[in-house]
C-alpha cells in the first residue's frame, strides 16, 4: 500500500509541478527566438520579479524534483523490461521513459549547477544567463547533450502524462487511451522542436557574452 501511495505521488508530482516547470521553461527558452537576447532577458528578469520567487523554487520545483527523480531512479532500476521477447510500441515507451527518466534527473543536477548555482555564487548575473548558454552551446559536446536531454525530457514529460491518464482513471478504454496517444505523441513533437530551436537561437552571436562561468568549461574543452 505503501508503495501504491508513493508511485501516485511520483506521478502526480511528475505532471504538477514539474510538467508546468517544463512548459515554462520551454516558453522562457524559446522567447530568445521570438525576442532575441532582450526577449530573453525580459523572460528571466519577469520570472525573477515575482514575490517570493526562492520559496516558489523550493516548494514547487527543487523539493518535487528531489522526490521524483530519487523515487524515479528507484523505479527505473527496479525495472525489468521485457523488449525482446514482446517488441511493442508500449513495451518500448515503457523503456524509454525509464531511460530517458535517468537522463533528464543528472542533466538536471547539471544545468542547474551551471546556471542558478553560478548566479546564487555571484559568479554570473541573470541578464548574463544568455551569454552563459551561447558559449555552452558553442562548444559541440554540450551541445549535442543539451540536444539528447532536451529530447529526452519532452518525451519523458509527454509519455509520463499519457501514463499519468491511464494510471489515475482519466482515459480508461484502449479508444481514450490510442487518442490520448496521439495527443501526447504529438505534444512530445512540438516540445522538442520549441526546445531545439532555442538552442539553435542561443548559438546567434546576440548572445555572445564574457562570463567568469565559461572559463572552466574552456578549461575542460
Amino acid at each position: 500500500m505503501k508503495g501504491f501511495y508513493s508511485r501516485k505521488l511520483h506521478s502526480l508530482l511528475g505532471i504538477i509541478p514539474l510538467g508546468f516547470f517544463l512548459l515554462e521553461h520551454m516558453l522562457t527558452n524559446f522567447s530568445a527566438v521570438e525576442g532575441g537576447s532582450q526577449g530573453f532577458k525580459d523572460s528571466v528578469a519577469f520570472l525573477n520579479s515575482l514575490p517570493l520567487i526562492l520559496v516558489l523554487e523550493i516548494v514547487g520545483i527543487y523539493l518535487p524534483l528531489l522526490y521524483h527523480g530519487v523515487y524515479g531512479l528507484y523505479i527505473a532500476f527496479q525495472a525489468k523490461p521485457n523488449n525482446g521477447n514482446y517488441a511493442t510500441e508500449r513495451n518500448l515507451r515503457y523503456l524509454l521513459q525509464r531511460i530517458t527518466g535517468i537522463i533528464v534527473f543528472l542533466f538536471v543536477i547539471w544545468h542547474v549547477y551551471e546556471t542558478r548555482i553560478q548566479v546564487a555564487l555571484g559568479n554570473v548575473t541573470h541578464d548574463q544567463l544568455g551569454g552563459v548558454m551561447h558559449d555552452i552551446m558553442m562548444q559541440p559536446i554540450f551541445f549535442i547533450i543539451y540536444l539528447i536531454a532536451v529530447v529526452s525530457a519532452s518525451f519523458h514529460f509527454a509519455n509520463g502524462l499519457w501514463s499519468f491518464l491511464v494510471s489515475w482513471g482519466i482515459t480508461v478504454g484502449p479508444r481514450s487511451q490510442r487518442i490520448s496517444s496521439y495527443i501526447c505523441m504529438s505534444m512530445f513533437v512540438i516540445v522538442s522542436i520549441m526546445f531545439v530551436w532555442s538552442l539553435f537561437a542561443f548559438r546567434s552571436e546576440e548572445f555572445a557574452g564574457a562570463t567568469a562561468l565559461l572559463q572552466s568549461f574552456r578549461m575542460l574543452g
